[in-house]
This record gives structure tokens, C-alpha cells and sequence, in this order.
């Protein structure tokens, strides 16, 4: 995802230091953000009944592209002038409720199979066959899940309005 950096690094008094450059970060945030926009698509795929690997959609949320960004790059984030602190919170807060939303879909057509064997717990959870009820539920939390979307989608494009701002030296700065 994150595969073409531009990283300058300069030698003072011979010390590396090693910063990105305004457009980077900003290619970071859009990718983290495209990456959160599939994860959500492919929990849509799964209820739609589409053949999903139950680890294509992380349920824990610093294991998802969108997280892996905001808890290592995101976070730097935080000390810029122009982006209060409740901008990140919130941001964190929306996707922590985002993946316990996703949870409740996993919970439904994720289940560990109590008469397994060692060798079928080792390789993971089975797609189960789910009710009309079940999938009823699902589809519900799923309509939750992307008005969550929505608002964090929000907070990221707010966010990225705020890099946008900034000048390119503030953001290199933090680097």
C-alpha cells in the first residue's frame, strides 16, 4: 500500500534524519483512506454472500491498512497546529466503533467449530451457514457500519483539508 515514499534524508553534524516530504504524507493519508473505503466494501461482499477469507477484513482495528497508518504515520499528526486533538479522537473513536460494528457481522458468519480438530483450529474459523434471521441482522449492522464510514470518511477528508493547509515545511518538521 505504502510502496513509493519519497524520503529525503540530511547529514547534520553527522547525524541522519529522516523526514517525508508534505506529498508523501498526503499520499499516505489518501491510501490509508482507499484502504479503509475496500476493507468496508469486502465486509459488504461478505454479507451479499460472496466467498470472503475470513482474514481479508481485520477485525482489530491496527490490523487493517486504515489502522496500521493512523497508530504509526497518523500519529504524528497530532502535533500539528492546525489539527486539534479531537480530530484524531475522533478518528479513533469512529474506527474502534467502526471494527466492533464489523465484529457483531464476524460474529455471525465466523464460528469456531467446537468438534474440530487441532489441525482445523490451527488454520481458523469456518464460514458457517447463516439464517435468514442472521443475515437480516447482518445486513442491519452493516447500514451502521457505513453510516460510521461516513463520519470517519468525513473527519479523514477534514484532516486532509488541514494538510493541505499546512505548509509543506511544518509537515516536513514532524518528520
Amino acid at each position: 500500500m505504502f510502496n513509493k515514499v519519497t524520503t529525503i534524508i540530511k547529514v547534520n553534524n553527522e547525524k541522519l534524519e529522516i523526514f517525508m516530504k508534505k506529498e508523501d504524507v498526503l499520499e499516505h493519508l489518501r491510501a490509508a483512506k482507499l484502504a479503509h473505503i475496500k476493507w468496508v466494501q469486502k465486509a459488504k461482499l461478505l454479507i451479499n454472500g460472496v466467498d470472503v477469507e475470513e482474514n481479508a477484513i481485520p477485525v482489530d482495528s491496527t490490523e487493517c491498512a486504515f489502522g496500521k497508518w493512523f497508530y504509526t504515520d497518523g500519529q504524528v499528526l497530532n502535533a500539528l497546529s492546525n489539527n486539534p486533538l479531537e480530530c484524531m479522537n475522533k478518528i479513533e473513536t469512529l474506527h474502534f466503533s467502526l471494527h466492533d460494528k464489523y465484529l457483531d457481522i464476524f460474529n455471525i458468519y465466523f464460528a469456531k467449530d467446537k468438534k474440530a480438530g487441532f489441525f482445523a483450529k490451527l488454520l481458523g474459523m469456518k464460514r458457517k451457514p447463516v439464517s435468514d434471521a442472521e443475515q437480516q441482522l447482518a445486513q442491519d449492522y452493516y447500514e451502521t457500519m457505513e453510516k460510521i464510514s461516513k463520519e470517519l470518511l468525513d473527519e479523514i477528508s477534514r484532516l486532509e483539508r488541514r494538510l493541505v493547509a499546512v505548509s509543506s515545511e511544518k509537515i516536513e518538521s514532524l518528520y
